[in-house]
């Protein structure tokens, strides 16, 4: 009995310590509960926020973007206030708009036509209005690009030695560095000058690798558009030049304009010197070259000058006589001029005008230190003593008189490779560097023509370019480029040519 109760005073003693503990085991579950009850509002709550601040889509507007009406070729300068300063493209229609602050004009245009999406000509960062803020977007890569094509070493390398062609936004092929450039109204002549200095392939590649943000503005200008030019991701296959036009007009006092057509060898000479001493070149005559330019286009000839005396003999004659002192002058030189012959004065026997043909190395014999030339009173000999990487040919086609300009028509023979030019070049230069090659390769060749329209005669000019990398030749006037036979070099009245050192 005793055993019996002894037990039951036990388990009445477990049965408390028992519920004891489950009430304590609910407890902790309805803490538990709760604690996870306010987690989840705190999460919920905190998604909520997080949702309520989510900034816009960096996507929005970006499929209202219309590429073909985009051109970064014209001058940046606000369609509105025509200031230059802080202008912003807006990549909807085109056009160019100031600042995007709240009264900002590209701010107005975001609200007025519905168009969002902007970029900075300057910092070629992409911004969305009225809203303000950043974009950055792989699929705004292009366009950037195009506004500032950009080259690698491998890239630029390639350029001569693999053929290439693209296609812009309207599915037409074209090949890069031989685009039609715009003639706003009478640049022909400053487009074929562009042309051929964009395939010098020193200063090209200079151009196009190097960063001139610290430079004159005609450097900077000028490697934009030859740029362009060898651009191979370019939304239309031509080049407006506007932008660089403008720079040289105000560089040369609007001598060289797009509103009246020059002497395409007076702006080449203008422009190399100006790009001479605007790259820090000094103005040097026998000392090493200071700049590009002048590594790639300066040689040295030597001018030996002597005067030419008269008097009278037997009271009636006139006797012309050289004076025995021959003065010796070494002068560097950025191009060698070539005399024409004169043209025939009479007509052949079918009484058709006589187009005289004449060989380029018998105009050169003008720089063999023995041929004469007889010239206000003076008599010259010329010899090169030395050439440059790249020589310029200048025809002397247009001779004035009291009266007016007069054209020779003669047509100049010549072969596109290997122009041997040691017969003019010093015997002393060529024994000293053997190494240097004394031949040459036609690369560029600017035609002249002159057309009778109804409104009277006009004068044209055209440059034919050679493809070193699939050796065919181009000839492009303004936006016209068509591919021509090398046959076809010979037939029209050259006036410059560009040749480069064969290697």
């Amino acid at each position: 009995m005793q055993a019996s109760e002894i037990n039951k005073n036990k388990q009445s003693l477990k049965r408390p310590l028992e519920d004891e503990d489950a009430d304590s085991m609910r407890k902790r579950e309805k803490v538990d509960e709760v604690s996870e009850a306010t987690s989840k509002d705190n999460e919920t709550a905190t998604t909520a926020s997080v949702k309520k601040y989510k900034p816009i889509s960096s996507d929005l507007y970006l499929d209202t973007i219309n590429r073909k009406l985009l051109d970064f070729d014209f001058e940046k300068v606000c369609s509105v206030s025509l200031t230059n300063l802080s202008v912003y493209a807006c990549l909807v229609c085109g056009r160019y708009f100031q600042g995007r602050g709240p009264s900002s004009h590209a701010y107005f245009h975001a609200l007025n036509d519905n168009h969002h999406v902007f970029v900075n000509c300057s910092t070629l960062k992409f911004y969305i209005l009225p809203e303000s803020y950043q974009v950055e977007s792989s699929a705004l890569h292009d366009i950037a690009y195009v506004m500032k094509p950009t080259y690698t070493r491998e890239e630029v390398a390639k350029l001569d030695r693999v053929p290439q062609v693209s296609y812009d936004l309207m599915h037409k092929p074209y090949v890069p560095g031989f685009v039609g450039l715009n003639n706003i109204k009478s640049n022909d002549y400053f487009n074929v000058i562009l042309h051929l200095l964009s395939h010098v392939k020193p200063l090209r590649n200079y151009l196009l690798l190097n960063n001139f943000d610290g430079c004159s503005q005609v450097i900077q200008r000028l490697a934009i558009t030859v740029r362009k030019i060898w651009n191979p991701k370019a939304f239309k296959g031509h080049v407006s030049p506007q932008e660089l036009i403008h720079e040289v007009t105000l560089l040369s006092h609007k001598k060289y304009s797009m509103n009246e057509q020059k002497d395409p060898l007076e702006f080449l000479s203008w422009l190399l010197n100006t790009l001479h001493v605007s790259l820090g070149g000094k103005k040097s005559t026998i000392e090493k070259p200071t700049s590009i330019i002048h590594y790639n286009f300066q040689g040295h000839v030597r001018v030996e000058s002597q005067k030419i005396r008269q008097h009278t003999q037997n009271g009636d004659h006139v006797v012309f006589e050289g004076d025995r002192v021959i003065k010796t002058d070494v002068v560097p030189y950025l191009y060698l001029t070539l005399n024409l012959p004169p043209r025939p004065l009479f007509q052949d026997e079918f009484e058709g005008n006589i187009i005289p043909q004449v060989e380029l190395v018998k105009l050169l014999e003008k720089y063999n230190g023995v041929t004469t030339q007889e010239l206000s009173g003076m008599r010259r000999r010329f010899h090169l003593m030395n050439t440059p990487p790249y020589l310029l040919f200048h025809m002397k086609r247009f001779m004035k008189n009291n009266y007016f300009t007069e054209r020779n028509p003669t047509i100049v023979t010549f072969p596109l490779d290997n122009l041997d030019m040691s017969p003019f070049i010093d015997d002393s230069f060529l024994k000293s560097h053997p190494k240097i090659s004394p031949r040459y390769n036609l690369i560029a060749n600017i035609v002249y023509e002159s057309v009778l329209s109804a409104d009277g005669e006009t004068h044209v000019f055209r440059v034919q370019l050679r493809n070193p990398a699939s050796n065919k030749w181009y000839q492009i006037q303004d936006l016209y480029v068509e591919e021509i036979s090398s046959d076809m070099i010979n037939l029209g009245e050259s006036l410059i040519q560009l040749w480069e050192r064969a290697p």
